[in-house]
């Protein structure tokens, strides 16, 4: 199961926003991140919370260039959160072999040509909207039909522009395009969601509203998450690795 360590280098993401701005913190932070447990650094550059202000690709791979290159360096699996079809483009040529979209290609359909004119695996989320739209497309007939319905027909586009199958990762986008008690709703129907469709799943919980609902130690929260996924996903993308670590190391020594 593979931990997918959440590396913000921005200045307005939810629950990190500016720690790791700076280069060097931010590189500091990704080593931490693997030596508590990550195999798999998410680095992202844009922040995609509900309100957040769109910046441009250019700005998006000046904050994230170095941060890339110096994790690459030392031998660290990277990620990169982007939804920019440049930034995409730039982010493989410099080694990256995972891109992880948040809107799947609804807003730059030319990345699921980018990533298909590589060996690069892509990520493709569930979302409506944009960051200052997602919480008014929350609507839904059934959650986990509607969401099935609509990655398919995501999965189908980027097939067509080229995408091999096997290099994709699908992601239900919990915290996007739901609210209240709906993110809970997609976990309990998560074994009917993969059922509908087979394949690699991210699960991205950590620290979301849904959690800061319940108590204010949302870390402890989306570790105990993580053990309920244990040997039913292929990842989670978390803040802390050390807590959905050991969870992990607990869930394998119960049920071998």
């Amino acid at each position: 199961m593979e931990i997918l360590g959440i590396l913000n280098v921005t200045p307005d993401s939810v629950s990190d926003g500016g720690r790791w701005a700076g280069e060097q913190e931010a590189l500091d932070r990704g080593a931490q991140l693997v030596s508590d447990g990550a195999t798999i650094v998410d680095v992202g550059g844009e922040s995609t919370r509900p309100g957040a202000t769109p910046i441009s690709s250019r700005e998006e791979w000046g904050r994230i260039e170095g941060v890339i290159a110096g994790l690459l360096e030392r031998d660290i699996q990277v990620s990169v959160d982007t939804y920019h079809a440049d930034t995409a483009r730039l982010a493989i040529a410099a080694g990256v072999p995972i891109i992880n979209d948040v809107t799947g290609g609804r807003v730059e359909p030319d990345i699921h040509r980018v990533v298909a004119d590589s060996d690069a695996h892509y990520v493709l989320q569930h979302s409506r909207g944009g960051a200052v739209t997602t919480n008014d497309t929350a609507q839904y007939n059934s959650i986990i039909d509607d969401i099935a319905r609509e990655l398919t027909v995501a999965v189908e586009n980027a097939i067509k522009a080229g995408i091999d199958e096997d290099r994709i990762i699908l992601d239900p986008g919990l915290g996007f395009s739901k609210v209240g008690e709906q993110d809970w709703e997609v976990l309990a129907g998560l074994d009917r969601l993969m059922g509908l469709m087979p394949g690699r799943w991210l699960i991205g919980h950590s620290r979301k509203r849904s959690l800061k609902a319940l108590t204010d130690d949302t870390d402890l929260a989306t570790a105990l998450v993580t053990a309920q996924l244990y040997e039913r996903v292929w990842g989670v993308r978390v803040h802390d690795a050390k807590s959905s670590a050991l969870a992990i190391q607990i869930a394998r020594r119960i049920h071998g």
